[in-house]
């Protein structure tokens, strides 16, 4: 079992799914994604993985989110990838994904345990 975690090292909920995770016992793969921007295939994999569209990956309080007027309804799924791509800090956070096939967003934290569950 690999996990990935798409880790912001100052959120504090980012560092609450880490240490769930290796108290665990599960040492996850760390991705920088503000400093290392995920790419648009990535973020379409990571939406798939998830279940959810991709406006629910959108940081809603992030500067850019009013600055970008993320906010529009009629914003097409590609426009807000290309905003996400663009602008890392406007990703939620933390994400988990167990073995490229499943994955969650840590929101509470306590969620990134449910990768650890069967399969």
């Amino acid at each position: 079992m690999q996990i990935s975690l798409y880790h912001n090292p100052r959120c504090s909920k980012s560092r609450a799914a880490l240490a769930l995770l290796r108290d665990a016992g599960v040492e996850p793969t760390l991705i920088d994604y503000l400093n290392t921007p995920p790419s648009l295939d990535s973020l379409a994999r990571l939406v798939g993985l998830l279940g959810v569209s991709p406006r629910a990956l959108l940081r809603t309080g992030e500067t850019e989110y009013q600055t970008l007027n993320l906010a529009q309804p009629d914003l097409t799924d590609a426009a807000i990838l290309a905003a996400l791509h663009q602008h890392p800090r406007l990703l939620e956070r933390p994400i988990a994904v167990r073995d490229d096939t499943r994955a969650v967003i840590g929101r509470p934290p306590e969620r990134v345990l449910e990768l650890l569950d069967h399969g």
